[in-house]
Order: structure tokens, then sequence, then C-alpha cells
């Protein structure tokens, strides 16, 4: 009788260590695909601001 009730505490053991390992995992790949989307936007956001100064320079220089 002992043996089963180790055996149902073991299986539920493992249950909720299992489902704490998955919401770590789960939230550090969520905080990677994050991570990497506000790269991208920033590098698009980096080279959009660049074109405009750019654009900025050149009006400058044929007023001159």
């Amino acid at each position: 009788m002992s043996r089963t009730v180790w055996t149902v505490v073991g299986v539920i053991a493992a249950v909720v260590i299992a489902w704490i390992l998955v919401d770590v995992v789960f939230s550090v790949l969520w905080f990677v695909v994050k991570l990497a989307i506000v790269a991208v936007v920033a590098v698009a956001v980096f080279f959009w601001l660049r074109s405009v100064a750019k654009r900025g320079d050149d009006r400058r220089a044929v007023e001159r």
C-alpha cells in the first residue's frame, strides 16, 4: 500500500516540476522572440531615420 502512495506522490511531483519547467522554457523563448522582433524593428527605424536625416542634409546643400 505505501508503495502505491509513493508512486502517486512521485507522479504528482513530476507533473508539478514539469509544469514549472515548461513555464520557464516558454517564458525564455517568448523573451528571445520578443528581443528578435525589437532588434529587427530597431534596425528598420535606424535606417529610416538615417534616410530622413540624409534628405535633410541634401536640402541644406542645395540651399547653400
